[in-house]
């Protein structure tokens, strides 16, 4: 029994030593309660000054609690999925690399949206002793680096364990596959209960694209309250700023195709500030944006504090299909009567399209035809106005020659001559302002497309950006230091379809602008404003030249201008027999220039009396 309660006193006395030298002791006064004479704040990323405040801040029992944290070694945890490589810290639990599959930069880099160099969170927790700046302290996690498949997913914990009532974790789950990250923090009796934590976060965004100019103009900050609404948008330098008081469901980092997003599921962010700053003069970083906001202490405690990074690329279906209020309008479409065209028609047949052909030259080719087939209506309606206004040429023409000097009196014969033959001068306009809201939806749709982004396409490397064919040895303004070939063929074309509706439109003669030569002068204007816009816009513009003017050249092939005279003959028969009243408009237009005349002939009246007295 002696040797026994020998071996027994031996193994308590070492199992006592083994719980001093593994376990760590407890501080012996909680955080929050710590007496400090002063404010300590850890808020620098040395790792031996946060040790040193921390020690500070502790103050009885060094190497405990967040001086503990501040000296354990940094380790990294690396999370694969199908669509995302991200890095981990144990280094303040944050995300310290996100690098996106499938994607790379436009010298074909791998594509970072996270990398310790460009971004900076930090989470300054309020208390008794002062902000203590949590992303400079280490966590503690059991978690290790994994692969996983497209259906896995897996959750990271991280743990900063104050004392045995008092911690902080992050919780981070990924998915195997998506951009979606699903992030919580969770407090238990560390902080000030009436007060918030602060996240401040801050990106600096790197050139993506070729184009820098390009890169700073779209980079801003998309936030989302009951509306969309930005900043930064469309500014090449200084500092924007604002501050929204409104309760702010999410915000996004956006460059002009990829998004750093941030999503509030419990607790919407409030008091936010934005900020984006851009310098001209950097050659590496396009934009430098950032976000502060406050998160309610209590709904750290209560569970509340459930957050979403979305890391990925801006595309409208994508953003659509996570079912987050707003978050597709990340995508711009463009003015809110175009939206509705881009979003129900051009976006849906787009994506259509990209089922038939993986070619996006041949995409946008189908795409010009079948836009074009629907407008072919119009388009006819529109020959036929012209068809008639060239038959009536010689008779305005003679109404011209017999009132030379009376503009009144030549606008009054025309609308006669119009009521009688049944033309209405407007026709040939309307079917050609009907296809204008295509033309800018466009124009605001192709820039934007992720779809586009470096496919290439004869000699194009990237339909998302220009072309160039020819590289200029100084910068020129609004053309830039490049020429675009789709640009110059968009012109060329252009210039072809203009000089074509020349032929078959009569020339206006004593009007104040002189359209046929405009025609020729707004293709040369546009070329300067289009060649550095996305060489997929400019090859749509190009083509929707060619089909038209194809598309007229065959319906002049069906188009008798005598069989027109003879049906305006008749017209004019029943309308001198039977007058007919005319349309509203004509009616109108009519009692308009009547009123003008006769305001005309007052003022003239008035004039002669002057001069008689």
């Amino acid at each position: 029994m002696e040797r026994q309660s020998i071996i027994g006193l031996v193994l308590i006395f070492l199992i006592l030593i083994g719980y001093q030298l593994l376990v760590p002791t407890p501080e012996t006064t909680p955080l929050v309660d710590a007496p400090q004479t002063t404010t300590a704040s850890i808020d620098t990323t040395n790792s031996a000054n946060a040790s040193i405040q921390a020690d500070s801040l502790t103050n009885e029992v060094p190497k405990t609690g967040l001086a503990a944290a501040a000296a354990i070694e940094e380790k990294d945890i690396t999370i694969e999925t199908s669509t995302l490589k991200l890095t981990f810290s144990t280094k303040g639990g944050l995300i310290k690399e996100a690098m996106l599959k499938g994607y790379k930069t436009f010298d074909q880099k791998p594509l970072y949206l996270i990398t310790p160099d460009n971004n900076r969170l930090n989470l300054l927790m309020p208390t008794h002793s002062g902000e203590v700046n949590l992303s400079v302290l280490n966590f503690t996690t059991q978690d290790s680096s994994q692969v996983l498949g497209e259906n896995d997913s897996t959750t990271i914990t991280f743990r900063l364990a104050v004392s045995r009532d008092q911690f902080f974790e992050q919780v981070y789950t990924v998915y195997g596959s998506g951009y979606l990250v699903d992030y919580g923090i969770r407090s238990d009796n560390i902080g000030i209960s009436n007060q918030s934590l602060i996240l401040d976060w801050s990106n600096d965004l790197h050139q993506l694209e070729n184009d820098m100019a390009e890169n700073r103009k779209s980079a801003g900050i998309d936030y989302y309250t009951d509306e969309l609404d930005e900043i930064g948008k469309n500014s090449t330098s200084g500092t924007d700023e604002t501050k929204v008081s409104a309760p702010v469901n999410w915000f996004s980092f956006k460059h002009k195709y990829f998004l750093l997003g941030l999503i509030a599921k419990d607790t919407p962010f409030k008091d936010l500030d934005l900020q984006s700053t851009a310098n001209p003069n950097d050659p590496i970083i396009a934009k430098t944006l950032s976000a502060k906001t406050a998160i309610p202490v209590p709904a750290l405690n209560q569970g509340k504090g459930n957050f979403q990074f979305y890391l990925g690329p801006n595309d409208y279906q994508l953003l659509k299909k996570l079912n987050i209020e707003g978050f597709e309008e990340n995508v711009y479409l463009g003015y809110a009567f175009l939206k509705p065209i881009n979003k129900f028609i051009l976006v849906p047949l787009f994506n259509v399209l990209e089922s038939v052909t993986s070619n996006y030259g041949i995409l946008i080719i189908l795409l010009v035809l079948i836009v074009k087939l629907a407008l072919t209506p119009l388009t006819y309606k529109s020959y036929m106005s012209m068809a008639k206004m060239k038959v009536l040429a010689p008779e305005l023409e003679e109404i011209r020659k017999s009132n030379p000097d009376d503009m009144g009196k030549q606008q009054q014969e025309q609308m006669k001559l119009y009521q009688q033959v049944g033309v209405n001068p407007l026709s040939g306009c309307i079917p050609v302002l009907a296809t204008m809201p295509i033309l800018f939806s466009l124009f605001f749709l192709f820039p934007n497309l992720i779809e586009l982004r470096q496919q290439p396409f004869l000699w194009s490397s990237d339909l998302s950006t220009y072309d160039s064919i020819i590289k200029l040895p100084i910068h020129i303004p609004f053309i830039g230091s490049h020429i675009s070939l789709f640009t110059v063929l968009m012109t060329v074309s252009s210039i072809g379809y203009a000089y074509y509706n020349n032929q078959i439109t009569p020339t206006q003669q004593n009007s104040p602008i002189n359209m046929k030569f405009l025609s020729y002068v707004m293709p040369v204007m546009f070329m300067f404003v289009l060649n550095s816009f996305p060489a997929g816009l400019t090859f749509y513009y190009f083509v929707s030249n060619v089909v038209t003017i194809a598309q007229q050249l065959t319906i002049r092939k069906f188009v008798d201008e005598d069989k027109i005279r003879e049906i305006l003959n008749e017209n004019r028969k029943k309308n001198i027999e039977k007058p007919t009243k005319g349309s509203k408009f004509q009616q109108y237009l009519e009692k308009s220039l009547q009123a003008a005349e006769e305001a005309k002939k007052k003022q003239a009246e008035k004039k002669n009396k002057k001069r008689s007295n």
